[in-house]
């Protein structure tokens, strides 16, 4: 039986045990992770990025926590966002999806490392010194847009051979990745001997409208701008494609399974899963300044061919059998 002095003593202890268990738990460091996306869309990218942690010896709850802060396309919320993740004291904002967003972090910090998914050119943006050596408190990982437009645009000439008029779907909310596709994008169209004419939306009615001007602009298809607010419209995009009886290239599968021409471009679950690795290993002690910004190879060319039959397209055996996946 225990007595009064040694319950006590008992007591006592497991009272110094509570708080110091407490402060343990409050001592794993917290992961700010930011993306433009729709979560209830974007559950399979979360999970990729939480994969990355885990690779580099990273278990949300047992040894760091994550704050999530999906921004649903409202580029608008991010320097306050930002600003609310730096007062909390994270140990690493990751951004695997948006120069734009990481552009606000660097905004907001100069000290808490940033791992970063961008299809802009990140020396361009500021973002870090080279790719080599980032210096500063950013890395992370590279889309290569300029090579991937260029060649989009050309699987989608390939495609759609007497198109002579391109517009460029862009996210007006997006001034960072805006800027980038339309650059390369005009900077690729000449050699094709494509014309480009931009147009602007950045919520749900806006691309309705801007899909209602393609006659009067001429249009003989779209290029649908790698952006995760136009990822997550891929059904109503399909459905005005359409309507309109236009073909439209994508930067990834998901709205070519909607009902889009095309698409070529970096798998982006596997951008997340990198930007998870990289988190992992600043949480273990490595710098951002120390470690090379990673450029994707991964890349897919997806074809609708339902599509180009309902289009009036005739797809050559050839460029068929460059395609990764030809959906039927």
């Amino acid at each position: 039986m225990i007595g009064r002095r040694e319950f006590v003593t008992l007591l006592g202890g497991a009272a110094v045990g509570w708080p110091l268990a407490a402060r343990a738990q409050q001592a794993a460091p917290m992961v700010g992770f930011v993306s433009g996306a729709y979560h209830e869309r974007s559950v399979p990218l979360g999970a990729a990025f939480r994969k990355g942690l885990n690779e580099s010896g990273i278990i949300e709850g047992q040894n760091a926590t994550i704050e999530e802060r999906w921004l649903d396309g409202r580029y608008e919320r991010l320097p306050s966002l930002m600003a609310d993740l730096v007062r909390r004291g994270v140990a690493v904002i990751a951004s695997p999806d948006s120069a734009t967003a990481t552009s606000a972090a660097k905004d907001a910090t100069t000290t808490i490392p940033i791992v970063f998914g961008t299809a802009a050119d990140p020396v361009q943006l500021g973002l870090v010194a080279s790719l080599a050596g980032p210096g500063g408190n950013a890395t992370g990982i590279n889309f290569l847009i300029g090579e991937v437009a260029a060649k989009r645009l050309s699987l989608l000439h390939e495609l759609v051979p007497k198109a002579g008029r391109i517009a460029v779907l862009v996210n007006s909310a997006n001034a960072v990745g805006t800027e980038a596709t339309l650059r390369d994008v005009s900077e690729a169209a000449p050699a094709l001997g494509l014309q480009i004419t931009a147009l602007k939306a950045s919520t749900g009615p806006e691309i309705d409208t801007a899909f209602a001007s393609l006659a009067r602009e001429r249009v003989d298809a779209v290029f649908v701008a790698p952006d995760v607010f136009f990822g997550n419209r891929s059904t109503q995009i399909a459905i005005l494609a359409a309507h309109y009886w236009v073909p439209t290239a994508h930067a990834n599968r998901p709205p070519v399974e909607a009902g889009g021409l095309m698409s070529y471009g970096t798998d982006i679950a596997d951008v997340y899963r990198l930007v998870g690795l990289y988190t992992g290993r600043i949480l273990k002690g490595a710098k951002p300044a120390d470690l090379p910004v990673l450029q994707t190879a991964k890349f897919e060319f997806v074809i609708n061919l339902h599509t180009a039959k309902l289009l009036g397209l005739d797809v050559s055996p050839s460029l068929l059998a460059t395609a990764d996946e030809v959906i039927e």
